[in-house]
């Protein structure tokens, strides 16, 4: 069987959306003819655990592990935070930044190039680069962010000859909050620079969505591919959570503010003063980080009592969740490259088979999927009199029991059938290597 070394920093213990990348491709790796081999950071400093995420892990996998030091301390140190607090999303934590957290961000973006896992890059290359040489390898695949892991390929590549492709979860210098860097020009430069590195010497990239493809191709990529995120068949056989008496709408998920909906608040507002039977069976349920000022906002439009508000739930209970609810919301980033923007829920909420309501532009890579499957409906950000009456229908369907559950075939969406379309990129470049 031939061998692929994937380089990834999240890996089990790590929760949230980004470990499932990469273990659902190990997963189902070895049914298309490729061998996982792990390499992954010892002891990482990982904002969410979730131990369920073990079960996924294929029997007997080879987990390589290398030492990290990341500056956590130091950014909590700066912004005042507790030494046993975890890091979530650093553009999440404040809407009104302290002078510490701008310092902390600037850092981070000057600094810690390309991230702050820059100091796993070394050690990491020195480990492999000798390991590699007695246990050899076909294809080396790596998934950023942090797009350390990238340039740990780069050094093995140029080291090795390995053939490597690039998976980039998102963009690097096209990310959505990379102009909160705060970067000096120099600082710029090495961004870029070290990008077009991995845009030369990796021979395949991916990425997850077919605008960012074109976005990554518009900056000099070449043979790029997409696989989006997915939906693995196994995690939803043994739920049986029945659906909610309440008129449900559910995110799951972070919400920062770039993803503040606020006339998705002010329709549900205005709709619950109209109707006071709506305002009793409303349920806004949010689960993940939460902004202050969204909760703010929608406490002051007279929704307290329609809201309910989770910290970090395990992956099961996530899942069951989604099953509960009525409608799912799928609230983009109101950002330059929201387009491109797929979030991983996007396709658990597929295999939930509940309604989805997309927040976010018609022609987003997001809605025109939605659309694809009839899952749902899409309101762009500031469109009120459209999310007005497409709530009302959607309520209108709850209240005569008629709201539908999606039937059309997803199975393109699986993560087998994604990890089949990986398997045939490596099989790609593996067969175009010179013979050793």
């Amino acid at each position: 069987m031939k061998k692929v070394l994937i380089i990834t920093y999240y890996w089990p213990p790590a929760g949230g959306i980004a470990v499932h990348r990469c273990l659902k491709f190990a997963k189902y790796l070895r049914e298309f003819g490729w061998e996982p081999i792990i390499c992954t950071a010892d002891n990482p400093e990982y904002p969410v655990l979730d131990e369920g995420n073990f079960k996924d892990i294929p029997t007997g996998v080879n987990v390589l592990r290398t030492k990290i030091w990341e500056p956590y301390n130091l950014f909590k140190f700066i912004t005042g935070k507790k030494k046993e607090e975890r890091i979530h999303n650093v553009f999440l934590e404040e809407e009104k930044p302290s002078l510490g957290h701008k310092l902390g961000i600037w850092i981070r973006g000057n600094i810690f190039i390309p991230d702050a896992r820059k100091f796993w890059i070394r050690p990491s290359v020195k480990f492999l680069s000798r390991y590699l040489k007695e246990n050899p390898v076909d294809v080396l695949f790596t998934n950023g962010p942090p797009q350390s892991t990238h340039m740990i390929a780069y050094s093995v590549k140029k080291n090795l000859g390995i053939p490597w492709l690039a998976d980039f979860q998102d963009p690097w210098t096209q990310v959505d909050y990379f102009p909160q860097l705060m970067l000096n020009p120099i600082s710029q430069r090495i961004h870029e620079a070290k990008e077009q590195h991995v845009f030369r010497w990796a021979d395949k990239i991916t990425i997850c969505s077919d605008t960012w493809k074109k976005d990554l191709e518009s900056i000099g990529a070449k043979d790029v591919g997409v696989i989006v995120w997915g939906y693995d068949e196994d995690d939803f056989s043994n739920i049986t959570l029945p659906l909610s008496k309440k008129f449900t709408l559910s995110h799951f998920g972070s919400l920062g503010p770039d993803r503040n909906a606020k006339t998705l608040w002010k329709a549900l507002s205005i709709i619950a003063n109209e109707n006071k039977q709506f305002a009793k069976d409303l349920e806004l349920e949010l689960v993940g980080f939460v902004g202050h000022a969204i909760i703010d906002e929608i406490k002051s439009l007279g929704l307290t009592n329609n809201l309910k508000i989770s910290e970090h739930i395990s992956r099961k209970e996530t899942l069951e969740r989604m099953h509960h609810s009525q409608i799912l919301l799928l609230i983009l980033n109101n950002m330059p490259n929201v387009n491109g923007r797929l979030p991983g829920k996007l396709f658990e909420y597929l295999a939930s088979r509940r309604p989805i309501l997309v927040v976010g532009p018609e022609e987003s890579d997001a809605s025109k999927i939605v659309h694809g499957v009839n899952a749902g409906y899409t309101c762009n950000f500031n469109d009120l009199e459209k999310t007005i009456n497409t709530v009302k229908n959607l309520y209108d369907k709850f209240k005569h029991d008629n709201l539908p559950s999606n039937k059309s075939n997803i199975s393109q969406y699986s993560n087998r059938n994604l990890t089949k379309k990986l398997a045939g990129y490596l099989d790609q470049i593996n067969s175009s290597r010179p013979l050793r």
